[in-house]
């Protein structure tokens, strides 16, 4: 069980000097989509209320606070959870599953969970500090989806981050989960102080078309830069969606 009593995460842009110091767990709102970006951070909230609610139209999400919005939420999001053991393995396998169903975030199948621990470890290391892991929990509190905003480690590029594995366990698929979870980083990002976020896509999927549905547009391909296997070479496509 994630716990949500530590503060939110800090809103103040990060400078060429600024030293990152290690963010703190925060829940996000499953309807996000119509948050003004001059609207103040959302707050922590203890773990005995309930997650942020899904609000039916615009003028929901904008006319009242979010505690009187009527709860229709199916994923309640948490930027830099506490990673333990048990949330570092859940995250493990939907990354194995989503993999093994297809799903181009990093590896091809068939893989298990030990085939990718190693990398998936690597990466969750920098979350916390530099990176920012967003997880989206379904009702029963499981890993429904999660993404990883990297910094790029220059300061030149401070005010963007890479989305990196993007992905949504296969049976939460045609939920409109994705959308969901994108939403929730757009509002991680602009709470960061972020003004783009940046992904690369792996040609031949056609989820191009989806993050495009999502408000990234396309600036860019490098062919044949994904080599899957002999004779199976795919392009890099490079998306941005300007906040």
């Amino acid at each position: 069980m994630i716990r949500t009593s530590i503060p939110a995460v800090s809103t103040t842009p990060r400078s060429p000097s600024a030293v990152s110091s290690r963010p703190r767990p925060r829940h996000l709102p499953a309807a996000i989509s119509d948050v003004p970006r001059s609207q103040p951070p959302f707050p922590s909230r203890p773990s005995s209320q309930p997650p942020f609610p899904r609000a039916s139209s615009p003028a929901a999400a904008s006319s009242e606070p979010p505690d009187k919005i009527p709860r229709m939420a199916e994923l309640r999001f948490v930027v830099s959870p506490e990673l333990t053991t048990e949330l570092t393995d859940e995250l493990i396998d939907c990354w194995a599953d989503v993999t093994n169903a297809g799903g181009a975030v990093g590896f091809v199948p068939p893989v298990t969970a030990d085939d990718i621990r190693k990398t998936a470890v690597s990466s969750f290391e920098r979350c916390g500090g530099p990176d920012h892991l967003l997880v989206g929990f379904d009702a029963e509190d499981r890993v429904a989806c999660w993404l990883i905003l990297s910094d790029t480690g220059s300061w030149l590029h401070a005010h963007w981050r890479w989305l990196l594995r993007v992905m949504v366990h296969p049976k939460h698929q045609g939920r409109g989960y994705g959308a969901d979870l994108l939403r929730a980083a757009d509002v991680a990002a602009r709470d960061l102080g972020l003004d783009a976020l940046h992904l690369t896509v792996r040609g031949g999927t056609g989820t191009e078309g989806f993050y495009a549905r999502q408000g990234y547009i396309e600036v860019g391909r490098i062919p044949r830069s994904i080599r899957l296997a002999d004779g199976d070479e795919r392009d890099s496509i490079y998306m941005v969606k300007h906040l």
